[in-house]
């Protein structure tokens, strides 16, 4: 539901109960401190997410044997982290060493590796390489049509991850009938909302490189307003969606607009991100481009 304080809040009170009754090597514990990792990480505290993952590997080190899919699981959390960070090498051989795991635990075609797909996908499309971001997000997207009922909130997230690939790609026609088949799901079925603002905000992106700037407007707007609602106010989320909409004013001429949200990105990418980041780097470029412009 994107309510993360309020998860957060039970998985603690859960953890403590845990510590006091179970060995501190029992399986159910290091699941406990994965779940709070997998909530700083939804928040965008991703170092905090690292420590309580770092927890839950040693305790699954520990009582699992080394091809045991839950130590998979555990390199994936790493992965989506490591992702976030902009940290790609990290992440992709985190994701290999999930996967080498799961090869052994599972056989081909297993709903497990959906999100492994997905992942390498967003990994690679980090990197631009644009083809093999596809071509695991379409190994994704066929296993969740086998293995999922017809409007499961996840062929929302496939969907919108296809359409992003194909804008980046320059076939907009092909990334908006991808977005659109997102929306149908995310606007019709009970999924997170923050889910629904990524396919705004990569709908919204599609028409700014259209040129069609009314539209693209709209579409980050409802974006925005979700991840507002929803997400802390220096959450590395929030800040793309501005270093969005400053683009989007840069290109209508609107600098002094296009510097407000810059700023507000480039604030919350130095507090969040390492300042090696792909995401801080293009917002102090842009920035440094808008300043030219004014």
């Amino acid at each position: 539901m994107g309510e993360y304080s309020k998860a957060l809040e039970y998985y603690e009170k859960s953890h403590k109960i845990y510590e006091i009754s179970l060995p501190p090597t029992h399986p159910d514990l290091a699941t406990s401190y994965n779940n709070i990792g997998l909530v700083y990480d939804n928040m965008g505290e991703y170092s905090k997410a690292l420590e309580y993952y770092e927890k839950s590997l040693k305790i699954k080190e520990i009582s699992l044997p080394p091809t045991h899919p839950g130590l998979a699981g555990s390199y994936l959390c790493f992965a989506a982290c490591y992702e976030k960070m902009g940290d790609y090498t990290t992440a992709l051989k985190a994701l290999k060493n999930a996967y080498k795991i799961q090869e052994k635990a599972f056989q081909e075609g297993n709903q497990v590796f959906a999100s492994t797909f997905s992942w390498y996908g967003r990994v690679y499309r980090d990197l631009k390489e644009y083809s093999k971001a596809l071509d695991y997000y379409e190994k994704c997207l066929a296993i969740d049509r086998k293995t999922l009922p017809e409007k499961h909130p996840d062929f929302g997230i496939d969907y919108s991850n296809i359409g992003d690939v194909h804008r980046l790609m320059g076939d907009y026609e092909k990334a908006l009938a991808f977005h659109q088949k997102a929306l149908n799901i995310q606007e019709n079925v009970k999924c997170n909302p923050l889910e629904c603002a990524t396919t705004y905000m990569n709908v919204g992106e599609t028409y700014r490189e259209m040129k069609d700037y009314t539209t693209a407007l709209t579409y980050y707007q409802k974006g925005l307003k979700i991840r507002e609602e929803k997400l802390t106010k220096n959450h590395p989320d929030l800040a793309v969606i501005y270093h969005n909409m400053s683009k989007l004013h840069f290109s209508t001429q609107k600098y002094s607009m296009a510097m407000k949200y810059v700023q507000q990105a480039v604030e919350i990418g130095q507090e969040k991100l390492s300042s090696t980041h792909p995401h801080l780097v293009e917002y102090r470029e842009t920035c440094e481009k808008i300043r030219k412009k004014q």
